[in-house]
Order: structure tokens, then C-alpha cells, then sequence
């Protein structure tokens, strides 16, 4: 990773989690918002590889944790398997078509959401899931997948630029 893809991916973690804890904390439907730390996270594991959506998971569930967590690991770890799992589908979908990538978002999320149900809720014998489905995990996937039909575009649009850039470097240096 070159320094100009790490700086990009820096400005688009802090950015995605400050419109996600400031913008669309005003934009919020019925108390839920969309995750866009998840929808970068796993739009560059996807578009990547599997390491580049580990690392950038673990500092975005850190990000999370430093700022709203209990317990500092706790949504770097689920973030870090989530990027790592996704990254591992970088080979296997062609990452321009725009259904696959919105889809694996929206699974992502859901799989974040049932996880930490399980993990905060489950374990403390709160047992009502029909009601945490239905008021939190699934409206916040709906939303996550809208936002993502916009934000996706633009992630991959910047990433295909800095990869020209960087092939066009490498040509002049050979």
C-alpha cells in the first residue's frame, strides 16, 4: 500500500465516521442510522483483498470503541473478521456491478447486527430478538443498503484513480 492510498483511506475512515456520528444522527429514521464505517470497510475489502479490509476494520471497530465502546476491542475485533471475510471475496466477484457489492453490505451489516445482539443482548438473557430485528437490525440495513447505492460508486471511483496513478508511476519507473 502506498502512501497516497493510506492517506485516502484515512481521510474516508474519519469522514465516514464523523457524517455517521453527526450528520446522519440528524437524518435518522425512527432512532437508526447507517453504518457507513461498514459500508467502507467492506467496499475496500472487497475492492482490495482481504488484508487492506482487516486492517481497515480493526481502525474503524477501534475508532468505534474509543469513542462509544465499553470495552476497547470489542467492535474492532467483529469489524476486523467482518473486512477480512468480505476481503476474501475480492477474487470471485467482478467488483464494477453495483448489485453484488450492495448486497455483500447489506449481509455485512446484518451479520454485525445479529452479532452484537447476540453478544451485548443474548448474553444477558434479553430474549426478545423478533423486537431487536425489527426495530434496529433490519431498518439499519435498509438504510446502510440505500446509503451504500450512493457511497459505494464513489469509493470505487477513487480507488480505480489512485490504481492508475499507481500504474502510471510504475510505468514511468520501468
Amino acid at each position: 500500500m502506498n502512501f497516497l492510498r493510506f492517506i485516502v483511506n484515512f481521510i474516508f475512515m474519519i469522514v465516514s465516521f464523523i457524517l455517521q456520528t453527526t450528520v446522519f444522527r440528524v437524518l435518522d429514521f425512527g432512532g437508526v442510522t447507517p453504518n457507513l464505517l461498514m459500508i467502507f470497510m467492506i467496499s475496500t475489502a472487497f475492492i482490495k483483498g482481504e488484508k487492506p479490509g482487516l486492517v481497515i476494520g480493526f481502525f474503524s471497530g477501534l475508532l468505534v470503541d474509543i469513542f462509544f465502546g465499553t470495552y476497547i476491542g470489542f467492535f474492532a475485533l467483529i469489524y476486523m473478521y467482518i473486512g477480512y471475510v468480505f476481503g476474501k471475496l475480492h477474487d470471485m466477484f467482478f467488483t464494477q456491478n453495483l448489485a453484488i457489492p450492495i448486497f455483500l453490505i447489506s449481509l455485512g451489516d446484518f451479520i454485525f447486527g445479529f452479532i452484537c445482539y447476540v453478544l451485548m443482548f443474548l448474553f444477558r438473557t434479553k430474549f426478545d430478538i423478533g423486537y431487536y430485528m425489527t426495530a434496529i437490525i433490519v431498518p439499519e440495513v435498509v438504510y446502510t443498503a440505500i446509503i451504500a447505492i450512493f457511497y459505494y460508486p464513489f469509493i470505487l471511483r477513487v480507488n480505480n484513480l489512485i490504481d492508475e496513478r499507481e500504474l502510471r508511476s510504475a510505468k514511468k519507473f520501468v
